[in-house]
């Protein structure tokens, strides 16, 4: 499924986990949290979390907090708890598996260290290195969907 977003997770004011989706050209009609790799037991990502949006998300930045879910959003499985010592993570895609986003991975200690304001995703450097980064918004909104 090609790729044309990216997602990443924030905190609001209040500590909440935000989901934050940048679509860079096409659209994403949803997000999926779920147990990531070696994490996964029998059940292999787990979904813990999935979130369909009202009206497709397109070219832009959209957050929403995962639980309970913004007023635009249906938590389709709604948030469960999350537990320490456990990666997750975080995806965008549509209903016809025409577009995906890249997804970020997290931990609750990556969570923690968190800011209002900040958002915590992989980054994928000039020569295709892919690691996670934590920017202030606005760097994330003006830097996810640069290619080069």
């Amino acid at each position: 499924m090609p790729v044309d977003a990216v997602a990443s997770i924030s905190v609001a004011d209040d500590g909440r986990l935000l989901g934050v989706m940048m679509v860079c050209g096409h659209r994403i009609d949803g997000a999926t949290l779920y147990v990531a790799g070696a994490d996964a037991d029998a059940d292999e990502k787990a979904t813990v979390g999935s979130w369909t949006a009202d009206s497709p998300l397109h070219a832009g930045l959209t957050t929403w907090p995962l639980d309970p879910p913004a007023a635009g959003w249906t938590a389709t499985t709604p948030l469960a708890r999350l537990t320490a010592g456990t990666r997750y993570a975080l995806y965008g895609w549509t209903e016809d598996n025409s577009w995906s986003s890249g997804s970020v991975t997290f931990t609750l200690t990556d969570r923690d260290g968190l800011t209002p304001g900040r958002v915590l995703y992989q980054s994928i450097s000039d020569d295709g290195v892919e690691s996670t980064a934590t920017v202030p918004l606005a760097e994330f909104k003006r830097e996810a969907c640069r290619r080069d």
